[in-house]
This record gives C-alpha cells, structure tokens and sequence, in this order.
C-alpha cells in the first residue's frame, strides 16, 4: 500500500517503512507526526483518489533526525559591471520513517471517474457535431450566393 501526501508546499509518494527527507518539521527526534493532506492512496488496482484530498485518510511517521543538506553554491554575476557575489546555502530537512498509512477512504477511485468522463463527453460529442455541421453548411451557401451575386452585377 501507498499514499501520496503534501508536506512543506511538496508532493512525496510513500509506503510503509519507507524513510523520506522532508521540508523541516517542528518536531523532536523519536516524535510521532501525522500527515492529512493526503491526496491520493493505492494498493495494486484499488487506487483511491481525493478531490483534492481524502477525508479520514492519514499518514503516520517517526522523526528519526533533523538536519542540514549538503552545501550548495550561489552565485550572482552580470557580466562587465563588476558585479560578483557568491555564497553558500544549506537547505534544512527532516528525515521520517512512514509507519503506517490508514484511516478511511472517502475519495473516489481512480476507475470511478474517467467512466463518468466518458459518459459525460458522449453526450456533449453527440450533441456538439450537428450544430456545427449545420453552421458550417449555412455558412458555405451564403458565401457561394453573395460570389455569385458579385458576379452578376460585374457583368
């Protein structure tokens, strides 16, 4: 089983027993935390969509550590000005541990909605056509008539 959820303005995919870097969260080392925007879960075929989230749905991690990412440069130049700044920057991150993903799913499924979809585009296909093949014919004979009535008064 697994879920996809928003943490820190991003989108990560996990499953149970999985250890992900996340933006960092107030947490203590060893806390529980749990996560409620989760926007989608799946197990094999049964996958179950939010819109845009799912309501009951939960996912639950252990804080292993905190931390700092690796070192990464930045630089800002604008060539023949005599402009050059460089520094550095270390991105803060929280490292988990998924302990389970549960609650219950009020989400529709994935197979649910493009079946709807469907339904929905062939009534809008089998009513749109016709109007305008119905146009596109007036459209075509007023243009013959006026040709012909330019040619007759030119003659």
């Amino acid at each position: 089983m697994y879920a996809v959820f928003r943490s820190g303005g991003k989108q990560y995919r996990a499953a149970t027993g999985d250890v992900l870097r996340l933006e960092k969260i107030d947490a203590d080392e060893g806390a529980s935390v749990e996560f409620d925007e989760v926007l989608l879960v799946g197990d094999g075929k049964d996958v179950k969509v939010g819109t845009p989230l799912l309501d009951g749905t939960s996912v639950s991690a252990k804080v292993l550590s905190q931390g700092k990412s690796r070192k990464v440069p930045v630089v800002k130049f604008r060539r023949r000005q005599n402009y050059l700044r460089q520094g550095t920057h270390r991105q803060f991150f929280t490292e988990v541990e998924i302990t389970a993903i549960g609650g219950s799913t009020g989400g529709k499924s994935a197979d649910d909605k493009p079946a709807a979809k469907k339904a929905a585009t062939k009534k809008a296909a089998a009513k749109k056509p016709a109007a305008k093949k119905a146009a596109a014919k007036k459209t075509a004979t007023k243009k013959k008539a006026t040709r012909k009535a330019a040619g007759k008064s030119d003659d």
